[in-house]
Protein backbone atom coordinates (compact mmCIF):
# COMPACT_ATOMS: atom_id res chain seq x y z
CA UNK A 1 0.00 0.00 0.00
CA UNK A 2 1.28 3.39 -0.96
CA UNK A 3 2.43 5.79 1.64
CA UNK A 4 -0.21 8.58 1.93
CA UNK A 5 2.50 11.08 2.71
CA UNK A 6 4.27 10.37 -0.52
CA UNK A 7 3.76 13.20 -3.00
CA UNK A 8 2.35 12.27 -6.41
CA UNK A 9 3.61 14.21 -9.45
CA UNK A 10 1.58 14.41 -12.72
CA UNK A 11 2.98 12.73 -15.74
CA UNK A 12 4.72 14.94 -18.28
CA UNK A 13 2.84 15.51 -21.58
CA UNK A 14 3.59 13.02 -24.25
CA UNK A 15 4.25 15.73 -26.84
CA UNK A 16 7.78 16.13 -28.00
CA UNK A 17 9.29 19.40 -29.19
CA UNK A 18 8.98 19.82 -32.99
CA UNK A 19 12.03 19.36 -35.04
CA UNK A 20 13.44 22.05 -37.35
CA UNK A 21 12.16 20.11 -40.36
CA UNK A 22 8.57 20.22 -39.08
CA UNK A 23 8.83 23.95 -38.38
CA UNK A 24 10.11 24.61 -41.88
CA UNK A 25 7.29 22.54 -43.40
CA UNK A 26 4.66 24.45 -41.43
CA UNK A 27 6.25 27.79 -42.40
CA UNK A 28 6.21 26.87 -46.09
CA UNK A 29 2.56 25.79 -45.80
CA UNK A 30 1.59 29.09 -44.19
CA UNK A 31 3.46 31.04 -46.85
CA UNK A 32 1.74 29.06 -49.60
CA UNK A 33 -1.69 29.80 -48.10
CA UNK A 34 -0.88 33.52 -47.85
CA UNK A 35 0.31 33.56 -51.45
CA UNK A 36 -2.86 31.78 -52.56
CA UNK A 37 -4.98 34.37 -50.75
CA UNK A 38 -2.99 37.21 -52.35
CA UNK A 39 -3.41 35.68 -55.82
CA UNK A 40 -7.15 35.27 -55.26
CA UNK A 41 -7.42 38.89 -54.13
CA UNK A 42 -5.47 40.07 -57.19
CA UNK A 43 -7.73 37.97 -59.42
CA UNK A 44 -10.82 39.64 -57.92
CA UNK A 45 -9.30 43.10 -58.42
CA UNK A 46 -8.39 42.29 -62.03
CA UNK A 47 -11.89 40.95 -62.75
CA UNK A 48 -13.45 44.07 -61.24
CA UNK A 49 -11.17 46.31 -63.32
CA UNK A 50 -12.08 44.42 -66.52
CA UNK A 51 -15.79 44.68 -65.67
CA UNK A 52 -15.44 48.42 -65.03
CA UNK A 53 -13.67 48.87 -68.37
CA UNK A 54 -16.40 46.97 -70.21
CA UNK A 55 -19.11 49.08 -68.55
CA UNK A 56 -17.31 52.32 -69.43
CA UNK A 57 -16.77 51.26 -73.05
CA UNK A 58 -20.38 50.17 -73.49
CA UNK A 59 -21.64 53.39 -71.89
CA UNK A 60 -19.37 55.48 -74.13
CA UNK A 61 -20.32 53.65 -77.32
CA UNK A 62 -24.05 53.46 -76.67
CA UNK A 63 -24.97 56.46 -74.55
CA UNK A 64 -22.25 59.00 -75.40
CA UNK A 65 -22.48 58.57 -79.15
CA UNK A 66 -23.93 61.87 -80.32
CA UNK A 67 -26.01 61.71 -83.50
CA UNK A 68 -27.39 64.55 -85.56
CA UNK A 69 -31.20 64.77 -85.21
CA UNK A 70 -33.26 64.43 -88.39
CA UNK A 71 -35.61 67.25 -89.38
CA UNK A 72 -38.41 66.54 -91.83
CA UNK A 73 -41.67 68.09 -93.01
CA UNK A 74 -45.01 66.33 -93.32
CA UNK A 75 -48.76 67.00 -93.54
CA UNK A 76 -48.48 70.07 -95.74
CA UNK A 77 -51.72 72.01 -96.32
CA UNK A 78 -52.20 74.75 -98.91
CA UNK A 79 -55.02 77.31 -98.93
CA UNK A 80 -55.34 79.78 -101.79
CA UNK A 81 -56.41 83.18 -100.50
CA UNK A 82 -56.37 86.71 -101.90
CA UNK A 83 -57.39 85.76 -105.44
CA UNK A 84 -54.27 83.64 -105.88
CA UNK A 85 -51.83 86.38 -104.87
CA UNK A 86 -51.22 84.80 -101.47
CA UNK A 87 -51.13 81.12 -100.55
CA UNK A 88 -51.48 80.13 -96.91
CA UNK A 89 -49.03 77.37 -96.06
CA UNK A 90 -49.13 75.11 -92.99
CA UNK A 91 -47.10 72.01 -92.25
CA UNK A 92 -45.83 69.81 -89.47
CA UNK A 93 -42.08 69.81 -88.85
CA UNK A 94 -40.74 66.70 -87.11
CA UNK A 95 -37.47 66.60 -85.19
CA UNK A 96 -36.41 63.00 -84.64
CA UNK A 97 -33.86 62.67 -81.84
CA UNK A 98 -32.18 59.25 -81.65
CA UNK A 99 -29.78 60.26 -78.87
CA UNK A 100 -30.00 59.10 -75.25
CA UNK A 101 -30.21 62.73 -74.18
CA UNK A 102 -32.65 65.50 -75.03
CA UNK A 103 -32.05 67.84 -77.96
CA UNK A 104 -32.76 71.48 -77.21
CA UNK A 105 -32.71 73.77 -80.24
CA UNK A 106 -33.09 77.49 -80.83
CA UNK A 107 -35.79 79.16 -82.90
CA UNK A 108 -35.17 79.20 -86.61
CA UNK A 109 -36.67 80.15 -89.96
CA UNK A 110 -37.48 77.81 -92.81
CA UNK A 111 -37.13 79.53 -96.18
CA UNK A 112 -39.42 78.63 -99.07
CA UNK A 113 -37.99 79.24 -102.55
CA UNK A 114 -39.33 78.53 -106.00
CA UNK A 115 -37.57 76.42 -108.58
CA UNK A 116 -35.81 79.47 -110.05
CA UNK A 117 -34.51 80.60 -106.66
CA UNK A 118 -37.07 83.29 -105.82
CA UNK A 119 -37.87 83.50 -102.09
CA UNK A 120 -41.62 83.03 -101.66
CA UNK A 121 -41.87 83.16 -97.88
CA UNK A 122 -40.62 81.93 -94.51
CA UNK A 123 -41.92 79.69 -91.75
CA UNK A 124 -41.04 80.34 -88.10
CA UNK A 125 -39.85 77.27 -86.16
CA UNK A 126 -40.05 78.04 -82.43
CA UNK A 127 -37.50 77.12 -79.79
CA UNK A 128 -38.28 73.62 -78.57
CA UNK A 129 -36.76 70.42 -77.24
CA UNK A 130 -37.02 66.84 -78.40
CA UNK A 131 -36.81 64.29 -75.62
CA UNK A 132 -34.33 61.43 -75.56
CA UNK A 133 -35.05 58.92 -78.32
CA UNK A 134 -38.28 60.64 -79.29
CA UNK A 135 -39.76 62.78 -82.06
CA UNK A 136 -40.97 66.33 -81.56
CA UNK A 137 -43.75 67.54 -83.89
CA UNK A 138 -44.19 71.27 -84.44
CA UNK A 139 -46.93 73.02 -86.42
CA UNK A 140 -45.59 75.84 -88.60
CA UNK A 141 -47.60 78.32 -90.71
CA UNK A 142 -46.77 81.02 -93.21
CA UNK A 143 -47.79 82.71 -96.44
CA UNK A 144 -46.38 82.47 -99.93
CA UNK A 145 -46.52 85.82 -101.69
CA UNK A 146 -47.36 86.01 -105.40
CA UNK A 147 -46.72 82.37 -106.28
CA UNK A 148 -46.68 81.65 -110.01
CA UNK A 149 -46.95 78.14 -111.38
CA UNK A 150 -46.33 76.72 -114.82
CA UNK A 151 -48.96 76.36 -117.54
CA UNK A 152 -50.68 73.64 -115.49
CA UNK A 153 -50.58 75.68 -112.29
CA UNK A 154 -47.80 73.57 -110.74
CA UNK A 155 -45.23 75.34 -108.57
CA UNK A 156 -42.03 73.52 -107.57
CA UNK A 157 -40.70 74.75 -104.22
CA UNK A 158 -37.81 73.99 -101.91
CA UNK A 159 -37.99 74.46 -98.14
CA UNK A 160 -34.71 74.69 -96.24
CA UNK A 161 -34.00 75.19 -92.54
CA UNK A 162 -31.16 74.79 -90.09
CA UNK A 163 -31.72 74.01 -86.41
CA UNK A 164 -28.94 74.80 -84.01
CA UNK A 165 -28.97 73.24 -80.59
CA UNK A 166 -27.35 70.96 -78.05
CA UNK A 167 -27.74 67.34 -77.09
CA UNK A 168 -27.70 67.02 -73.29
CA UNK A 169 -27.02 63.73 -71.51
CA UNK A 170 -27.61 63.59 -67.74
CA UNK A 171 -27.78 67.42 -67.86
CA UNK A 172 -23.98 67.38 -67.57
CA UNK A 173 -22.55 66.29 -70.90
CA UNK A 174 -23.49 68.64 -73.75
CA UNK A 175 -22.61 68.56 -77.43
CA UNK A 176 -23.56 71.11 -80.08
CA UNK A 177 -25.49 69.64 -83.01
CA UNK A 178 -26.92 71.38 -86.07
CA UNK A 179 -29.72 69.66 -87.95
CA UNK A 180 -30.54 70.58 -91.54
CA UNK A 181 -33.84 70.18 -93.35
CA UNK A 182 -34.17 70.24 -97.12
CA UNK A 183 -37.57 69.37 -98.59
CA UNK A 184 -38.90 69.62 -102.11
CA UNK A 185 -42.48 69.46 -103.31
CA UNK A 186 -44.80 70.52 -106.08
CA UNK A 187 -47.81 72.67 -105.28
CA UNK A 188 -50.77 72.57 -107.60
CA UNK A 189 -52.22 76.05 -107.21
CA UNK A 190 -55.62 75.47 -108.87
CA UNK A 191 -56.43 72.48 -106.64
CA UNK A 192 -54.44 73.54 -103.52
CA UNK A 193 -52.79 70.13 -103.42
CA UNK A 194 -49.23 69.03 -102.66
CA UNK A 195 -47.41 66.39 -104.65
CA UNK A 196 -44.04 64.65 -104.52
CA UNK A 197 -43.08 65.77 -101.01
CA UNK A 198 -39.55 64.53 -100.30
CA UNK A 199 -37.11 65.47 -97.54
CA UNK A 200 -33.47 64.67 -96.91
Amino acid sequence: MADPKQQVYPLAPATMPRSDQESATNYRSEQAMKKKKRMKCLAYIAAFAVLQTIVIVVFSVVFLRFKTPKVRMEQVTITNIGNGNIVSFSARVTVKNTNYGRYKFDSSLATITSGNGVVLGQLAIPEERAGARSTKRILVVGDLASPTGDSNGNLAVTIAANLRGKVEILRIIKRKKSADMLCTMTINLPTNSVQDLACK
